[in-house]
């Protein structure tokens, strides 16, 4: 709302309708005293319209206020702290139609107790700030929100990389080629693009790709593999296709300048996944894979060969189509990180669908639990190796199982670090159905916490911090315990 004459008449709105509330009149008192219709008050206060000199005229005398009253952009104390907002890039940058929300309802909801959602506002950006929480990381939560909220599934991206395959006779499969998207890029977008050595820039090492827009050059990184560059090149394409202007240039991420840049760069990217790897040939054998009795590492590295040679596109793919065309609608994805010569475990990427499932990321530097599937990944992990397995993961202060699935492997871009990509499916009688090896004698079930500082898990042998935070709340839980028992007594 950075537009001068936007925040005129919605400050005029306001005004308006804290006048109104002081007499307790409603729209429909207001516009018989006026002799205005009560629809065009309504959209006066909701910012939408302007009124014209006489109009106001006539609101101040009915309302027994002054003309300046009404006109004057400066706000009393109470509307106070909600010019800042009004005055800031928040309804710029968070486009909060995504998710069915509509700006004037929320001006509303907050003009109705400007006090109190400020303090709630201003509650959050303390907690943001003692976490941390800069604007990159806020920024990625609302992207997180808004996938949550469609099951991270968008038809109308996969219908437009089905006709893109369709009008370029494509193969939606392991088997398309760089050189096609390069082809296709070229001759229909106009770029140039070009393998470079970006060791000779010093940090520039551990870029995949630079995209210089003026030229339209896509600069790649030498050292990209080849599923790497046909992601990146077939991404190039989505920002084409879906015609997406506001995307950043770098990938992985330097800076970014506004959330329709993360929201844009995400629709590339599904397109991108979308168009590499078939949504009705994943379907069919991830439904085949399910229905074997056994459960063995093997099978499902072949399942995923059979689509890419990159596991994390086919994991962060099954969360496409797991939820909308297969009906396990409650699961996880999550992608861990433990840099070289470093014990310390970080989640670098998550997604939740239905709602926030049990192990979850934490800005607290609390230590993740050593039983996950994906941190004894990590932890055996030798050196140009690939290493699946999977467990049944039991919360057993949550009363929750989850199949959890998980591949790592060396990141080729970076110092050494090694990443964990792990899907979980909740266990409950709908999942049990459709995955038959559940039962399998080969899949073990482990009693597992999500950090050690919260875990109830007694003799954990690869704990590495107390359970203070656990400690802490069976502390409160025994003092309350005793003070219902002092006030009995007494």
């Amino acid at each position: 709302m950075n537009h001068e004459s936007d925040y005129i008449k919605t400050v005029f709105g306001l005004k308006l309708k804290q006048q109104r509330q002081k007499k307790n009149w409603s729209l429909q008192d207001l516009a018989v005293k006026t002799g205005l219709s009560k629809s065009y008050l309504n959209e006066i206060e909701n910012g939408k319209k302007y009124p014209k000199h006489d109009k106001i005229i006539q609101l101040s005398e009915a309302l027994n206020c002054t003309f300046d009253d009404l006109v004057s952009t400066k706000l009393d104390k109470s509307l106070l702290p909600f010019s800042e907002i009004l005055q800031s890039d928040f309804f710029k940058e968070i486009p909060l139609e995504l998710f069915g929300i509509n700006k004037n309802n929320l001006i509303s909801i907050i003009s109705e107790a400007p006090k109190k959602v400020m303090a709630f506002i201003n509650a959050l950006i303390e907690i943001s700030q003692n976490y941390n929480l800069g604007k990159e990381r806020f920024y990625f939560a609302v992207l997180r929100s808004f996938q949550e909220l469609y099951d991270n599934y968008f038809p109308e991206i996969e219908e437009k990389a089905v006709k893109f395959s369709e009008e370029n006779q494509l193969e939606m499969t392991k088997n398309l080629q760089c050189e096609v998207l390069e082809n296709i890029l070229t001759d229909s977008f106009n770029y140039t693009i070009r393998s470079e050595n970006f060791e000779q820039y010093e940090t520039l090492d551990h870029l995949r790709s630079l995209f210089i827009p003026e030229k339209r050059l896509l600069l790649l990184n030498r050292k990209l593999e080849q599923d790497q560059k046909t992601f990146i090149l077939a991404k190039e394409v989505g920002f084409n296709v879906l015609e997406l202007k506001n995307r950043p240039n770098t990938y992985s991420w330097l800076d970014f300048g506004s959330f329709e840049e993360i929201l844009n760069n995400f629709y590339a990217a599904y397109f991108a996944g979308a168009l590499l790897i078939s949504k009705e040939k994943i379907k069919e054998k991830t439904s085949e894979f399910f229905l074997q009795n056994t459960w063995n590492p093997s099978d499902f590295e072949s399942l995923t060969k059979q689509f890419t040679h990159s596991p994390e596109t086919f994991y962060y793919r099954l969360t496409n189509v797991l939820s909308s065309e297969l009906g396990i609608k409650d699961l996880f994805y999550l992608c861990l990180v433990k840099k070289k010569n470093s014990d310390k475990i970080q989640i670098l990427k998550e997604l939740h669908l239905n709602h926030q499932q049990a192990p979850h990321a934490n800005a607290t530097n609390e230590h993740y639990c050593r039983r996950w599937i994906a941190v004894k990944n990590l932890h055996y992990l030798k050196e140009n190796e690939t290493l699946t397995d999977a467990q049944i993961s039991h919360y057993k202060d949550q009363g929750i199982s989850y199949l959890v699935i998980s591949t790592s492997q060396k990141n080729p871009f970076s110092d050494g670090s090694n990443r964990s990509y792990c899907l979980g499916i909740l266990l409950n009688p709908q999942t049990i159905k459709k995955i038959n090896f559940i039962k399998s004698s080969t899949l073990k079930t482990i009693n597992v916490g999500v950090t050690c500082e919260s875990c109830s898990v007694a003799d954990c042998e690869v704990r590495q911090a107390p359970p203070i935070r656990l400690e802490k709340e069976y502390f409160n839980s025994n003092m309350k315990i005793a003070i219902e028992k002092i006030r009995k007594d007494f």
